[in-house]
């Protein structure tokens, strides 16, 4: 519960910051709308590349404690200097900061403070959030039947709390922040950061920790460059004679051994024990020149992660259609009529709707689908597998795509017959399409995390996720 907690007040600091950056740039920066979309999708693909950092830091050096521990701070750093900054240098003259009343221009000095904090920011929420995941499912022993039925369980309410972070800092401070206020708005923000750090500090004691498994890079050329000196040999058929350590674990720290297996076997060569490598075997628990001679785990551990590669490509198209499917339904929302009486309703408020069906699903299914199915056969559910669900998130996707689609043809109606560019068509009728999206996100991105956290080994876990995680960047910066 303590880091979903402070899963919860992370996401929401990083979201203060997140959520209104363009129209900050364009009404504090001075930026054009060209340049703040810009800066605003550089600086989200630098959030999710970072998240590989903090996933090769937590899996190789620092471990996944420290990783959390570590970034956090800086993200609460990169929240103090931000509101230092917004609220000593750039809201000049006092009372700007809105789309009426820009800013004063501000020297370079300035801006680039401003855009120092703001990466900081970037730098540790992005290199946390892996390690953060990662970490919260190590908490549960996979060895013990309830809490390995728990563990399943836990990337769908880390996903919820993410949500509830989301969910929280895109109406509140969305709401504060548009209306011109925003030394409040980072200020929240910055409590919520100094308060996630105290809740994980708070359970140091409590957690159970695991020490990080050395460089998985090396590792990696290690295996490559074993087998090329060692392309003349001929693969045994079913792995017979291949190198592996005597025990139960691996030579790598914490990480359990992993069984042979047939794919890419041209890799296998990395194993096979020669004349020149059988001087150095005996009485080691691993060999002088891990370049010549690898174990079977460590070959295993590097088609595991080839194995991954092309899962991640897809994940990069389907963010890919998650992202703009989002931001063409705000453009929608934004020809439509906003209106509830004196208020207007923000059309990027709409995801609210995505954001509360994805947790009420989610939840859903785990509390109430899953235990009546339980009740009523009289036997265990097999779900389906992580990449059945992730398929049937992206159908859900399409038919909310042809909802929208559906939706812009009346919307074009309305504004034809009224002679209006706003549609007179109520924005909430978004409502269906915003549903779907919901249920489609909590099938792909639950299901992606628990695939990437599954099939990689216990060294590279949280790489895993990082990838995972990451495969938004490429659409932020192609973006941009």
């Amino acid at each position: 519960m303590l880091l979903l907690g402070n899963e919860v007040l992370a996401t929401l600091a990083f979201v203060g910051v997140e959520v209104n950056l363009v129209l900050f740039s364009k009404s504090v920066l001075r930026q054009t709308n060209a340049e703040a979309a810009n800066t605003f999708s550089m600086w989200m693909g630098a959030v999710y590349l970072f998240s590989l950092i903090g996933a090769f830091l937590s899996d190789s050096y620092l471990g996944r404690y420290f990783t959390c521990l570590i970034f956090q701070a800086v993200l609460t750093i990169g929240l103090i200097a931000s509101s230092l900054t917004t609220q000593h240098l750039l809201l000049k003259p006092g009372g700007c900061g809105t789309l009426e009343q820009q800013c004063d221009p501000h020297s370079k000095f300035e801006t680039a403070i401003f855009f120092i904090s703001i990466y900081l920011v970037a730098l540790g929420n992005g290199a946390a959030e892996p390690a953060l995941a990662t970490f919260g499912a190590d908490q549960f022993d996979e060895e013990d039947p309830e809490e390995s039925r728990a563990k399943t369980s836990f990337f769908s309410y880390f996903y919820v709390a993410l949500n509830m972070g989301s969910l929280i800092g895109e109406t509140i401070l969305v709401y504060i922040e548009t209306m011109g206020d925003w030394v409040l708005g980072f200020w929240i923000s910055t409590c919520c950061g100094i308060a996630a750090l105290i809740l994980l500090f708070s359970g140091t004691m409590r957690y159970r920790h695991f020490k990080p498994s050395g460089n998985p890079i090396s590792r990696f050329f290690q295996v490559i460059v074993a087998s090329f000196r060692k392309m003349s040999l001929e693969v045994p058929q079913h792995g017979e004679g291949l190198y592996e350590i005597q025990g139960k674990d691996s030579d790598m720290i914490g990480a359990r051994k992993l069984l042979h297996s047939n794919g890419f076997k041209f890799l296998d060569r990395a194993a096979i024990i020669t004349p020149v490598d059988t001087s150095f075997i005996p009485e080691k628990t691993s060999p002088t020149n891990p370049w010549r001679l690898c174990t079977v785990t460590q070959v295993e551990e590097v088609k595991c992660i080839l194995r991954l590669l092309p899962i991640w490509l897809c994940t990069i198209l389907s963010s890919v259609v998650f992202i703009q499917m989002l931001s063409l339904f705000i453009e929608q929302g934004a020809t439509m009529n906003t209106a509830i009486g004196a208020f207007h309703f923000p059309p990027a408020s709409m995801t609210a709707f995505d954001i509360i069906s994805t947790s009420t699903f989610i939840i859903f299914y785990d509390k109430l689908i899953v235990p009546l199915y339980v009740k009523l056969t009289k036997r265990k559910p097999k779900p389906p597998s992580e990449l059945q669900r992730i398929g049937v998130g992206l159908s859900i996707a399409v038919v909310a795509i042809i909802v929208a689609g559906l939706l812009e043809q009346q919307r074009r109606k309305y504004a034809t017959l009224s002679g209006e560019d706003i549609s007179p068509l109520s924005i909430f009728w978004q409502t269906p399409q915003y549903v779907l999206v919901g249920i489609a996100e909590a099938f792909v991105y639950v299901a992606q995390w628990e695939f990437f956290s599954s099939q990689t080994p216990d060294g590279i876990k949280s790489i895993g996720l990082g990838l995972s995680m990451s495969s938004s960047a490429m659409e932020a910066t192609y973006a941009a």
